[in-house]
């Protein structure tokens, strides 16, 4: 992976790349009016993070451009911050003062409405194995401004890391966070989500292992929650019972422990 700027090179976005260019450890290459495709040919990369004025993409040769945006979190926040219920956070029992792990964190909406419900008190740690959703992940909270004063504060707390989710929890002691969340990449996707469509060109697309869910379980406190499709056979596999809405594709499955 590079990481450049847009055509007009502004100082503000060249000192930006620069900084981000060292924290992920890859090269920042000069755009110079060159194409992207040039770029990526040129320097042998599968990707390249582009850092603009308004905001920050990832490219590939093999997939759509995509940017960072809080996509239906930032409606969710918003009904959230009014007093109503999150389905999510009511299956995880989420509270102020948790710490919360999102070991598939993607492009963090689940962990900004995570963040959201942990408040200053609590504290959410996102995994992101991918190092170009990892790059776009780490800027795009840094950066971002929905202006919603309480939204970008739920964004900038969260502690984004770039792990193996399962290396990561074995390295954690026992009981030593309160939620344990797992959203990975859908193994058919739904058709309608056009916002995660691009995601697929960069995310991990592997199946979770059993092993992951063991160690969750012994890492958590008080839930281990998996998101997926509500007819995806994984619940089954990896032993979650099944919470399912109607009118909606998405269902979580749940394992409730006793471990406080």
């Amino acid at each position: 992976m590079i990481i450049t700027t847009g055509d007009n090179e502004a100082p503000g976005t060249v000192s930006q790349a620069e900084e981000l260019s060292l924290e992920l450890g890859v090269p920042y290459v000069r755009r110079s009016r060159t194409s992207l495709s040039k770029l990526l040919t040129r320097h042998r990369a599968d990707a390249v993070l582009v850092i603009l004025e308004s905001g920050i993409r990832i490219v590939s040769a093999a997939g759509e451009p995509m940017e960072f945006h809080p996509s239906m979190s930032f409606v969710r926040a918003k009904r959230l911050l009014k007093g109503e219920p999150d389905y999510m956070l009511e299956i995880s029992k989420a509270e102020s003062g948790d710490r919360i792990l999102d070991c598939t964190s993607g492009l963090g909406s689940d962990s900004i409405i995570f963040s959201i419900a942990a408040g200053e008190e609590g504290s959410v740690t996102a995994l992101e194995s991918s190092l170009p959703i990892y790059g776009l992940l780490k800027e795009g909270l840094r950066t971002y401004q929905s202006g919603l004063k309480e939204f970008d504060k739920a964004m900038r707390r969260i502690v984004v890391k770039h792990a193996d989710h399962l290396q990561l929890l074995g390295e954690l002691p026992d009981k030593s966070v309160d939620i344990v969340y797992f959203d990975p990449m859908f193994r058919e996707p739904v058709k309608e989500s056009s916002s995660i469509s691009p995601l697929r060109a960069f995310a991990n697309g592997s199946s979770l292992d059993r092993r992951s869910i063991e160690e969750a379980c012994r890492v958590a406190r008080k839930t281990v929650v998996l998101k997926e499709k509500r007819d995806s056979g994984e619940f089954a596999r990896l032993g979650f019972a099944v919470r399912e809405r109607a009118h909606t594709k998405i269902a979580y499955g749940v394992i409730e422990l006793d471990n406080r």
